[in-house]
């Protein structure tokens, strides 16, 4: 497939290099010359120094024969103008980086599409939701629901008290409520057979349905956690706001931000019930007087990745069980992971997840790059004649670092096992090693 990229930011940057090692043609354009100098001889792609506006570059860059546009250029006018033109000029598939939420609203879908523009990304939004979820749920470091809850896939950490420790996981999964579809564990991830054993300090995914989250949670040792009710926020960045906005009715919240134009603009995007604070919060003795020993959870989103880890370190020692960390440097995510300070946020993975499935040949309505594991989960919709239907799962011979974790099918979520039959019309949701879906797909269609 031939792939336009405009934006060598951070998000635009990463996706070309994930795209990159799946030997699709990509091509990436950005105004800033210096953001592309070290790229084009690092990774198989095309670098173009132009503007994604420009009707003439576009034309250079092969917009005609492009298969799929990606505008996320820091500024939302210009990637909406670039996914328009791109049209015009015979993309076939567009997608642009917003910043603006009413525009992600139903009512505006065939607007943007009248315009040329298929799919609109707001990654500060999608990880807002994200930090909702890990709120929501206390005990869960990650969490993503498929076919509207009717499966869920959730990663726990396993500590000493876990009730599933040092069996063999066929033991333990005999007419069990859930799948073990992958195990993170000193930095590898693991599709686990039957004769792997759970270890303290791993993170475990499930996947399950909602009506079996209390038993799961029980045998994970989980049942101490409490529900959040009081959140801290360092940072007054976009995420923040937008995570304030989900969070707000439920919780108490405070937002800790050190610049104090920033505060003013702040009280104006937040609801009245949510307290802005001028101050750094790495300052131990301002957590101390805003009740940080009365604080449940603290979420670090300023743009440093190193203040964003120290603070949730900080905040474990003064005594907060649960921390959010938003690590953009994508090298800082193992080292977050070791030290064990709770959930990590990458807006860069979550953006890459949802343009990735836009290049997928099946139908795909979920991918999701897990952020500690080196591992995608993806739902595929199954059509008629697929392979996958012709035999029961033992006997499909799937791709060794896959496993099948569920399907729904007629809304209703079910558990796989070796002699579930896969029919047409199922949405099958599959867990692979990283760079792996593309290899499956072909299974689906």
């Amino acid at each position: 497939m031939r792939i336009i990229i405009a934006g060598a930011g951070a998000v635009g940057t990463h996706l070309a290099k994930m795209l990159s090692d799946e030997q699709h043609d990509i091509v990436l354009m950005d105004a800033n010359e210096e953001r592309m100098a070290n790229l084009d001889s690092n990774f198989d792609l095309m670098t173009i120094a132009a503007s994604p506006t420009s009707i003439s570059s576009l034309k250079d860059a092969g917009v005609a024969d492009a298969d799929l546009f990606v505008a996320v250029t820091p500024e939302e006018s210009t990637n909406i103008t670039a996914c328009m033109l791109a049209h015009s000029l015979g993309a076939k598939k567009t997608v642009a980086r917003i910043d603006n939420y009413e525009y992600l609203q139903p009512k505006n879908k065939e607007f943007f599409n009248n315009l040329g523009i298929d799919s609109l990304i707001y990654p500060e939004m999608l990880a807002a939701k994200e930090i909702a979820d890990g709120l929501h749920l206390s005990w869960i470091r990650q969490w993503w629901e498929f076919s509207g809850g009717a499966l869920v896939m959730l990663g726990v950490k396993l500590r000493d008290n876990a009730l599933i420790l040092n069996t063999p996981i066929f033991q333990i999964k005999k007419e069990q409520p859930y799948h073990i579809v992958a195990i993170k564990r000193m930095g590898e991830t693991i599709i686990p057979g039957g004769d792997d054993m759970l270890q303290a300090g791993d993170l475990v995914y499930f996947m399950t349905t909602k009506r079996s989250l209390t038993y799961i949670r029980h045998i994970t040792g989980k049942d101490e956690y409490e529900s959040i009710h009081n959140v801290m926020i360092m940072g007054g960045s976009r995420i923040a706001v937008r995570s304030a906005q989900l969070i707000s009715e439920d919780m108490s919240l405070k937002i800790i931000e050190s610049d104090l134009a920033r505060c003013r603009w702040l009280t104006e995007m937040v609801s009245d019930n949510v307290m802005v604070i001028n101050g750094d919060g790495r300052d131990h003795e301002l957590l101390s007087e805003e009740g940080i020993d009365n604080v449940d959870a603290f979420v670090a989103l300023t743009d440093s990745a190193e203040t964003n880890i120290l603070a949730c370190l900080s905040a474990k020692r003064m005594g907060v069980f649960k921390t959010i960390a938003e690590v953009e440097n994508i090298d800082y995510i193992s080292m977050a992971e070791s030290l064990d300070i709770g959930s990590v946020i990458n807006k860069k993975k979550i953006a890459a997840s949802y343009i990735y499935q836009l290049l997928l040949d099946a139908d795909v309505s979920n991918v999701k790059c897990l952020t500690f594991a080196n591992a995608d989960v993806a739902e595929f919709i199954v059509k008629e004649g697929a392979r996958i239907t012709r035999s029961q799962v033992k006997d499909i011979s799937l791709p060794k670092g896959v496993t099948i974790g569920g399907l729904v099918r007629d809304g209703e979520g079910i558990l796989v096992t070796g002699s579930t039959q896969i029919q047409p019309g199922d949405h099958v949701v599959a867990f692979c090693l990283a760079s792996m879906i593309k290899r499956i797909e072909k299974y689906f269609n």
